[in-house]
């Protein structure tokens, strides 16, 4: 009789097993006794509306030549992360381990708690904020928080645009909510009103 080999574990210190690895250096500690409750969704694309370049990482790993592209001086000096970044192919990356405090939300609030990067997980989609985004990016996304949900005690999903109204406008009216609500099948209250 063959054994089957053991399975690796999907986490391993915060670090997703399917996902690919590339470590920023923008993070740090969570506050203590912290509950990872959140997810955060954000779209991004550098430059606006361009889309497969590695900008991105660059930028999440401090490794972004300011002076490739005229739009970059308005970022420069920049220093962001994000946990997780789904690609328009559905490919998935990861910076900060989910243990700990990426850099993605800024001055924000949930439901009357402040400083949602202390207790959530943050999550680039490539895009631009009000355009649609791809079926392979919401395959991913769904995996992902479900994943989420089962390791951390995970009770809510929002938008940048949710946690800091006014100030962010991501990932905009082209994200679907109601897709990504039923493919993961969670309670209506756990998203935001739609």
């Amino acid at each position: 009789m063959t054994m089957a080999p053991p399975t690796e574990p999907l986490w391993q210190a915060g670090w997703y097993r399917p996902a690919r690895a590339l470590a920023s250096p923008n993070w740090g500690p969570r506050p203590e006794g912290t509950d990872i409750s959140l997810i955060v969704v954000h779209s991004i694309s550098l430059p606006p509306g361009e889309f497969a370049g590695e900008h991105v990482q660059a930028l999440f790993c401090n490794r972004l030549d300011w002076d490739t592209h005229p739009y970059f001086e308005a970022i420069r000096g920049l220093e962001v992360s994000a946990h997780f970044y789904i690609r328009r192919d559905g490919a998935l990356w990861q910076f900060v381990s989910a243990d700990a405090r990426a850099w993605h939300a800024g001055q924000s609030s949930f439901r009357g708690r402040p400083h949602c990067n202390d207790y959530s997980i943050g999550i680039e989609l490539e895009g631009l904020e009000g355009d649609r985004f791809e079926a392979p990016q919401y395959e991913s996304l769904t995996t992902l928080c479900a994943a989420l949900a089962a390791h951390y005690p995970i009770d809510a999903i929002a938008g940048h645009e949710h946690i800091a109204p006014g100030r962010k406008l991501d990932p905009g009216p082209g994200f679907d909510w109601a897709r990504l609500r039923r493919a993961l099948g969670w309670q209506t209250r756990a998203f935001p009103p739609t």
